[in-house]
């Protein structure tokens, strides 16, 4: 079954791609590195800015649903800056206890992210420290760092396997007591460099988390996942994330990203 779903993936990436040459693997491997660059710059650094309306529907275990809705603006530090530094904005809607709450990254390529939170009921602008990026992001099972992504310096990086459609990668951390984790693997389309799985491991080799692409759309020529998912076997529950209105290059300007738009939120690009 994981199989059949695998090359269901490939063929909705060929499909979206109008591209021949996007559906045939590389004719030669490149180095571990550079798997990892591109496909951190495909995950994450497609345009110069962007925007897009997410849906997040929150299946806990015991098969109750809840719903967040918000939507994510990004900005890169410089034009055509290859993995450098970024920001990010995320503004919610709904329900009605999480509207206008805003979390913001300033995300560094060397040294810490800085994150906030503004609770609007309180008023208040909460600093989030580096011990709760690999925490619940608003009560789902996708974490903090989820959002902007791990920094590629954090861990060592293996191509363990090469098969006809994918690279698959194992991720070990520089620094394990800083994260959850013992090590995790990525399977990587080995033509787009969309990380189609990622599956995390604890200390005894168990599997325990697991995100999966579900759906590729090709957007302004950039292949996008608009529809992906993470399940914690460890909590239990599964989220589901659905992308919409995505769009790059809008030109979000770079003082949107400070303490003052998270009290007054740029409504003319979170639109």
């Amino acid at each position: 079954m994981r199989y059949r779903n695998m090359k269901w993936i490939l063929g909705f990436i060929c499909l979206w791609s109008w591209s021949p040459l996007l559906c045939r693997a590389e004719d030669h491997t490149p180095t571990v590195q550079e798997i990892v660059e591109k496909t951190n710059r495909v995950a994450y650094y497609q345009g110069d800015n962007g925007r897009a309306q997410v849906l997040m529907t929150i299946t806990d275990n015991q098969g109750r649903k809840r719903y967040r809705q918000f939507t994510i603006l990004r900005r890169d530090a410089e034009k055509d800056q290859a993995l450098g530094d970024q920001k990010y904005y995320v503004y919610f809607t709904r329900p009605p206890d999480v509207n206008k709450m805003v979390f913001m990254v300033w995300k560094r390529a060397k040294g810490e992210d800085d994150r906030w939170l503004y609770l609007p009921a309180l008023d208040l602008i909460k600093r989030i420290s580096s011990q709760e990026k690999r925490t619940s992001f608003v009560g789902s099972n996708f974490y903090y760092e989820d959002v902007s992504g791990r920094s590629i310096e954090a861990d060592t990086h293996e191509l363990v396997d090469t098969t006809e459609n994918y690279y698959l990668l194992k991720n070990i951390p520089r620094d394990p007591a800083s994260v959850e984790f013992a090590f995790f693997r990525m399977w990587i389309h080995r033509t787009s460099f969309i990380p189609v799985k990622i599956a995390y491991y604890d200390d005894r080799g168990d599997k325990y988390r697991e995100y999966t692409a579900l759906k590729v759309e090709t957007i302004q020529g950039y292949p996008t996942v608009t529809r992906s998912s993470m399940k914690d076997s460890h909590i239990g529950g599964e989220t589901l994330l659905q992308y919409r209105a995505v769009q790059y290059d809008i030109g979000i300007p770079d003082d949107v990203f400070t303490e003052r738009y998270m009290r007054n939120p740029p409504m003319e690009y979170l639109k």
